[in-house]
């Protein structure tokens, strides 16, 4: 799919602090996770970032301002915690690991606009929790989890506006992916039903700690509002997708009562593949299947 040119203009980079805080430094990081006796664990994705320029970088790419209103999912160590809570109103950081408590709650937890919340981001609605208002997410996102939480938040999330979000590359690929390439799917369905996005800049696997065997990315995602037939579309493609070597007037069997003539009230190629279609053109099949449903 396009995404068209990024919606906000590219910024340039400054070594110098922003807001009112400075990022962790890697020793830092490296003591404050030595003193919790804590080690990285693959079971949470853990891969901590340790290089404040690429934290000053995201910052930078989220636009914020003083009455921003930020969730961070992974806050770790607090080193992107902390800058966010130099420049937003409210920060609220989300921490599944234990043994980072104390380490979270002794450091940027004292700060009088942070609120840290022990608990597991991935089993929580955040539109529930979250106050009032338009909400920016920024983090650092667990690997093993990250994929399925921007998903759920873009669909179900709306408080929150804009996404800036560290992931793996493959990740990001699968996001912004546009019909016809090899990594387009249901990830990019959802994505161009409900956000304009792009990449912002990669980022090595040695600023991370430990580093990963892959190359990450930081997306920026701006929500837009959705068709009305987006929930219905998504489970379409799912269906459409997963067989995605069949034409579509035989991967919809499963799915839609008239396969046939619902492809043809929706103007498509019934010999398609899941990949040739676009997020617009599954949002048709939607629309067809109402319309035949309501005559």
């Amino acid at each position: 799919m396009s995404h068209g040119s990024p919606p906000l203009p590219r910024l340039a980079y400054s070594v110098t602090p922003v807001g009112e805080s400075a990022p962790q430094t890697r020793s830092e990081i490296r003591e404050l996770l030595s003193g919790a006796n804590h080690y990285p664990s693959k079971h949470w994705g853990q891969n901590f970032l340790i290089d404040p320029n690429i934290v000053r970088k995201m910052v930078d790419v989220a636009v914020l301002n003083p009455s921003s209103h930020v969730v961070e999912i992974g806050a770790g160590t607090g080193t992107l915690t902390g800058v966010l809570a130099g420049i937003a109103e409210t920060v609220v950081a989300y921490e599944i690991d234990p043994s980072l408590e104390s380490v979270l709650t002794s450091g940027v937890g004292s700060l009088p606009n942070v609120e840290i919340r022990m608990a597991d981001a991935s089993e929580i609605d955040l539109d529930a929790v979250l106050g009032p208002g338009r909400w920016t997410l920024v983090s650092n996102l667990p690997y093993n989890v990250g994929t399925g939480i921007i998903l759920d938040a873009v669909r179900c999330a709306p408080r929150i506006g804009r996404f800036v979000v560290m992931v793996q590359k493959e990740v990001a690929d699968r996001l912004l992916a546009s019909p016809g390439s090899k990594t387009y799917g249901v990830p990019s369905v959802i994505a161009g039903l409900h956000v304009e996005g792009f990449v912002a800049f990669s980022v090595p696997p040695q600023v991370f700690e430990p580093p990963p065997s892959v190359e990450s990315a930081v997306v920026v995602l701006n929500r837009v509002s959705a068709p009305a037939h987006a929930p219905r579309a998504i489970e379409i493609a799912a269906a459409a997708f997963g067989q995605r070597r069949k034409m579509i007037r035989g991967s919809l069997k499963s799915v839609l009562p008239d396969p046939a003539s619902i492809v043809a009230s929706a103007s498509l190629d019934p010999t398609s593949r899941a990949e040739d279609l676009s997020p617009a053109d599954f949002v048709a099949l939607a629309a067809a299947e109402a319309g035949a449903g309501a005559v």
